[in-house]
């Protein structure tokens, strides 16, 4: 199945301003934030590293409106609940449930002393949850807009992208890096955007429009992947200690060249020296792959988004069967310049850089292809980078 995210938008935002006058009243703003996929530069942000992702126009979507009270009361259209909290109470850390994340925006600004005044929340998403395309980002970002839209406060968007980040690793219990966040305040469309996870400075990059980014869904989110991707973070933590015995200069994997992995990682566990590996190769890939976008070299492009699939699954182990298949799939089909698996791992997405001509026959012979093998019909979403976080009239389109 195709979907296109134009396709959904309109009904998406006339649904969800319906349900709000329904349910509140007067409205006074909706405000949205995409999700993303990264191109190049996988389980690199939270050692500090290099990035490329791209928005895409799949957006989460939050009508808002004033209250009287300190109360934020959340509406979820896509989960059919509501819960209601009092601004001044801290939340529990996570619970597992989906208002983890709204509640952990609002609490992470009342820590940074951030006035959040009463509201009434209705939110719709159309980022396919557990796909990797980073849905609880797009609900954290749409949420910290919409709150700060109603309180009438201007912050920087680095800012937000952190707001959002902490709330992640509080109450939803996952060590994410800043990139979905970022990505998700800071896209823009026909463009990649070039990010240092170190420092926040950050480059777009245009992409050619002869082609496509076509996302597959594998269709599977394997239950062990929360898990692992906080193991991945621990493994490449003792990675640094251990290399800081003789390079005290090094405060993470950022910081540390193949060649000095190779010259004092010998010592590591074999699995921890591939994971280092693995992050210190990627990051050499993304400067690399950000030179090929400059010169509009799209082969070279591709052939580092192979590479990096490559060492996602023999170095991190964070691919699964249904990606590797998807990307043999991919490859097998004309006009393919490169696939990999995109996001945390363990099931959700592929991204492949496609020559808009091919998108057609790419659709149709993955397609075929994965459903032969697996038995499974794969999502197939053909995009275009996206803009970025801000507020909308309530009939965009």
């Amino acid at each position: 199945m195709e979907t296109s995210p134009a396709n959904v938008r309109h009904s998406t935002t006339e649904v969800l301003v319906s349900e709000f006058r329904t349910r509140h009243g007067e409205l006074h703003g909706v405000f949205r934030a995409p999700g993303r996929v990264n191109l190049i530069g996988e389980h690199t942000d939270y050692n500090d590293g290099f990035v490329m992702p791209a928005a895409l126009g799949f957006y989460c979507y939050v009508a808002a409106g004033s209250r009287s009270d300190h109360v934020l009361h959340v509406d979820s259209i896509d989960f059919q609940e509501s819960c209601e909290f009092r601004l001044e109470d801290k939340p529990a850390g996570p619970t597992g449930h989906w208002s983890d994340y709204v509640r952990g925006v609002a609490a992470v600004m009342a820590s940074r002393n951030v006035p959040v005044a009463g509201t009434n929340l209705v939110i719709k998403g159309e980022v396919p949850v557990g796909s990797g395309l980073s849905s609880s980002a797009a609900v954290e970002v749409a949420t910290a807009m919409a709150l700060l839209g109603m309180s009438g406060i201007d912050l920087d968007r680095r800012e937000i992208a952190s707001i959002c980040q902490e709330a992640e690793h509080r109450y939803a219990g996952t060590k994410c890096g800043i990139m979905d966040q970022f990505i998700s305040c800071f896209g823009q469309a026909k463009h990649a955007l070039l990010l240092d996870c170190r420092s926040l400075d950050f480059t777009h990059l245009l992409i050619d429009d002869r082609v496509r980014l076509v996302i597959c869904n594998t269709m599977v989110k394997h239950e062990l992947a929360s898990g692992e991707y906080n193991r991945r973070r621990s493994e490449c933590e003792q990675g640094v200690r251990f290399l800081q015995q003789f390079l005290p200069q090094v405060r993470a994997l950022r910081d540390v060249t193949l060649q000095q992995l190779e010259r004092h990682g010998k010592q590591m566990s074999e699995v921890t020296y591939r994971r280092c590996r693995h992050v210190i190769s990627e990051d050499s890939r993304v400067l690399a792959a950000a030179e090929a976008l400059k010169q509009n070299d799209l082969r070279q492009f591709g052939l580092l988004m192979n590479d990096s699939h490559e060492s996602l699954r023999d170095d991190y182990e964070v691919s699964c069967r249904e990606l590797d298949i998807l990307v043999a799939a991919a490859r097998d089909c004309r006009g393919v310049y490169g696939a990999r698996m995109t996001g945390g791992g363990f099931g959700g997405c592929t991204v492949n850089l496609v020559q808009a001509g091919a998108v057609d026959e790419f659709r149709i012979s993955v397609l075929r292809a994965y459903q032969r093998v697996t038995g499974l019909m794969p999502q197939i979403y053909v995009c275009a980078a996206a803009e970025g976080a801000g507020e909308i009239s309530p009939s965009h389109p």
